[in-house]
């Protein structure tokens, strides 16, 4: 009995020491969040942390969150009563991009030849707090760096000129070595188009009363293009900046330590004012600014079957891609051709400023003395806040010779009434130099020369038939061939379907984006999914396509792009047709 008792005493102190041993060697890993709930501007601290030394390290993709800092590795060994300790964790700092609930995924790692996983740990992301804690980087910056949207004007007219100007201001005693785009605006409902900025240059202003110097990030002209109240998307940044400390080096200079902030321009409100229905002209076109207006010819005096050019202009300052130019009405007696429509226009802080012009070639077919009618042009001044009327001047062509135009019943001039065109010839009927007849005989088909080459017809067909299937077959064969085959018929087909979607906005981009994508398949073989517009000009220039093609062609996409966002004139879409098929046909000729 007593043997029985010390050998159950001998196996529960044998079976205690080896799930000691088997609970120290066990391997932990884990992540680790300084929170699970903060606020939008405050920073999240995560940390995984393992027992053992392991190799091939993996963090999750941190969906919802912006890296920061990190990884940040630190290693730990402790000797504690005879046993060893071991500790290895990777730190990351993130920032929240906005509200809602985030999960942060599985890190795993590689520990003697097996693979461990983190569990997945839910963090809630609020609004914006008061006091963010001590733990966020960005805190010491809270006073220091501001980012401002200047609005031109709060309460423009519809197609009214407005600008948008993003200043980042930033504290004397602080410095900004980086910042980068968390959320740019899209411009809902406005006609945009960026300013360019060359270089950042930092000025000398003052915020709310106090010292700062400031850089002009971005400058954005937009156009409203609905009534009523619109609201400007706030653009934020991740600004990486340099702030002072307490404390300071061996010589007495100040230390300073890096720390990050979010910065929004806040969301702005723009009251559009719908343009006045009394007195709107009859052929307003949607014009708004100031402009001037002529019709010009090229020649006063000239020959029947003779051409002339004929121009259609208007010029100043305002929304030139928002409306349509006024159509020339002439004499039947000229044949006028499609306008040819030209533009240089450049676009300022204070809007777009130029000119627009249609250019009609016109054939008179009569000699005599013509008279181009005026026409009228009309907008919408937001200065004065009233329409604007103007007129062109009438001017004269005299046809000197050429055949002499019948005079029409009623005295009309020349020129003014359309004649009656006699067809030559047909005032007899032509004579018929044969009968016609046919023989009542018949030839017997059987043993005719036609029935023999009937019959020697499908022994013809043999080798054409061989012929058809090696050459399917080599088709098949060539895949590289068959899709740049397929990418060609794509471009035509779309293209084709962009003319007959003219006038609708979305369908026609669509398909005119479409269109140029297959045509670079075509052409380059590159696959949808590395289109880049620095690949696709390296490409181009590889291939010696001259620089205008090439802009032409990187300029189409991006006006495909921004179709999506702002909305579109028929004029501006048949302009971008014929822009794509004079690209093409150019690329065509050079690749």
């Amino acid at each position: 009995m007593i043997l029985k008792k010390n050998i159950f005493i001998l196996s529960a102190l044998l079976l205690l020491f080896s799930l000691a041993f088997a609970q120290e060697d066990a391997v932990q890993f884990e992540a680790n969040v300084s929170k699970e709930k903060l606020g939008v501007n405050e920073r999240l601290r995560v940390d995984f942390k393992m027992n053992k030394d392991g190799d091939n390290f993996t963090p999750p993709d941190f969906e919802g969150f912006t890296v920061v800092m990190g990884p940040n590795q630190s290693v730990s060994h402790s000797w504690i009563n005879g046993k060893r300790s071991f500790s290895k964790t990777y730190s990351y700092i993130l920032s929240p991009v906005g509200r809602g609930k985030f999960t942060i995924k599985q890190a795993t790692i590689e520990i003697d030849g097996n693979t461990y996983k983190t569990l997945p740990v839910h963090i809630e992301v609020t609004a914006a707090v008061d006091n963010p804690g001590e733990e966020n980087p960005a805190a010491i910056a809270e006073d220091k760096l501001h980012l401002v949207a200047e609005v031109s004007k709060g309460n423009p007219y519809l197609n009214e000129a407005i600008t948008v100007v993003y200043k980042l201001y930033v504290s004397p005693d602080t410095n900004v070595s980086d910042f980068r785009p968390l959320d740019n605006p899209k411009y809902n409902n406005f006609w945009s188009q960026e300013i360019e900025i060359q270089r950042f240059e930092v000025k000398n202003g003052t915020y709310q009363g106090k010292p700062y110097r400031y850089v002009v990030l971005k400058q954005v002209v937009l156009y409203p293009q609905k009534e009523g109240e619109l609201s400007l998307e706030p653009l934020s940044l991740d600004v990486t900046v340099d702030v002072p400390t307490n404390k300071r080096d061996i010589f007495g200079g100040r230390l300073y330590t890096q720390a990050h902030r979010t910065v929004s321009a806040g969301k702005r409100t723009i009251n559009v004012k719908s343009l006045p229905a009394q007195g709107r002209p009859a052929d307003f076109s949607g014009a708004v600014g100031k402009f001037s207006f002529k019709v010009t010819s090229s020649k006063n005096t000239l020959k029947s079957s003779e051409s002339f050019q004929l121009k259609v202009a208007v010029q100043g300052k305002g929304n030139f891609k928002l409306f349509s130019l006024p159509k020339m009405e002439l004499p039947s007696a000229m044949e006028v051709y499609n306008p040819e429509f030209k533009e240089n226009i450049s676009t300022s802080l204070s809007g777009m400023s130029g000119s627009v012009s249609d250019n009609y070639t016109v054939v008179p077919q009569f000699k005599g003395q013509y008279t181009i009618p005026d026409i009228t042009f009309s907008y919408f001044d937001p200065e004065t806040a009233s329409y604007k009327t103007l007129h062109s001047e009438q001017a004269t062509v005299n046809v000197t010779q050429g055949p002499q135009q019948a005079v029409a019943s009623g005295g009309e001039t020349p020129g003014t009434a359309k004649q009656n065109v006699v067809a030559a010839g047909s005032q007899f009927r032509f004579i018929k130099l044969s009968s016609g007849l046919t023989s009542m005989e018949s030839d017997d088909f059987f043993g005719s020369g036609l029935f023999y080459m009937l019959l020697a017809l499908p022994f013809l067909f043999i080798p054409l038939a061989i012929f058809a299937i090696k050459r399917k077959q080599k088709i098949s064969a060539d895949v590289q061939g068959n899709k740049i085959r397929k990418a060609n018929r794509l471009a035509r087909k779309y293209l084709s379907e962009a003319r007959k979607a003219l006038g609708k906005k979305e369908d026609f981009y669509i398909a005119l984006e479409k269109a140029l994508h297959n045509y670079l398949k075509a052409k380059l073989h590159i696959e949808t999914s590395e289109f880049s517009k620095e690949k696709i000009t390296a490409l181009l220039q590889e291939k010696e396509v001259d620089t205008p093609s090439i802009e032409g062609f990187i300029g189409l996409l991006q006006s495909c792009e921004l179709a999506r966002y702002t909305p579109a004139s028929e004029v501006a879409m048949q302009q971008d047709y014929d822009k794509a098929v004079t690209v093409i046909s150019q690329m065509d000729k050079q690749i």
